[in-house]
């Protein structure tokens, strides 16, 4: 077996192996955490796309039971609908292509996640427990970037990741495909179209598992070039 072969098959075994362990552990207090910061992600998703259709983002809440909600105000209300659920598979995209960086330090790049969380928690968040969870998270992520080798904080960086990208599939089948009668992004958009709620969430998710399955062929590719342990060069002096 080559040795380019041998890689790939190496992060697929390490890929699956991951999502077993995400999914048996999906429900328990190891994995929470992760899961609020994707549904932060999706009410960032909604206030981003608010913003950049001309609109405001008035305040976003988070609850311990994974809900959520972006308080808008204008905007192109069927892009700001449609920017959650695919919003937080985007940055999942982003965090596991960042994790390939060559040129910008692991360390740097949680820590600039830990900041940007930091600075929207104490902006617009305005439920307690969402600015309890914020402040925490973030200042767990300041806390990473400063004490963790960069190793381990490229791996930190992979995983939320992936958890945002399978997180936004998984999340799409629950909320709207497997119940769509409860209130969601596509029983809004049903309402404003007329399209029913399930048509939304089948085209969402085969969009999102397009995504996932792209983005599982660029890393495989980007393997053959890389290696998870290096190290990012120091800048050269400016002589």
């Amino acid at each position: 077996m080559s040795e380019k072969a041998q890689k790939r098959l190496t992060f697929l075994a390490a890929f699956m192996l991951y999502f077993g362990v995400l999914w048996g552990l999906w429900d328990t207090v190891v994995v929470y955490p992760l899961k609020i910061f994707v549904v932060l992600l999706h009410e960032i998703s909604h206030a981003v796309a608010a913003i950049a259709t001309g609109g405001a983002i008035e305040k976003i809440t988070l609850d311990p039971n994974q809900g959520g909600a972006a308080y808008t105000i204008g905007g192109i209300p069927f892009v700001t609908m449609s920017a959650g659920y695919l919003g937080s598979l985007l940055w999942g995209v982003l965090f596991v292509m960042l994790g390939f960086s060559k040129w910008i330090k692991p360390r740097k790049i949680i820590g600039a996640i830990g900041l940007f969380v930091l600075i929207v928690t104490v902006w617009k968040v305005r439920s307690l427990f969402g600015l309890g969870f914020g402040v925490a998270f973030g200042g767990a992520l300041l806390a990473s970037a400063k004490y963790f080798s960069q190793r381990a904080n490229r791996l930190l960086l992979l995983g939320l990741g992936l958890t945002s990208a399978l997180y936004a599939i998984l999340d799409i089948k629950s909320d709207i495909i497997s119940r769509p009668g409860l209130r969601s992004d596509a029983s809004m958009l049903a309402e404003m179209t007329g399209i029913p709620t399930v048509f939304w969430g089948f085209l969402w998710i085969a969009i999102a598992l397009l995504v996932s399955a792209w983005l599982l062929r660029w890393v495989a590719r980007r393997l053959d070039h890389f290696e998870l342990d290096s190290e990012v060069p120091d800048p050269s002096p400016i002589v």
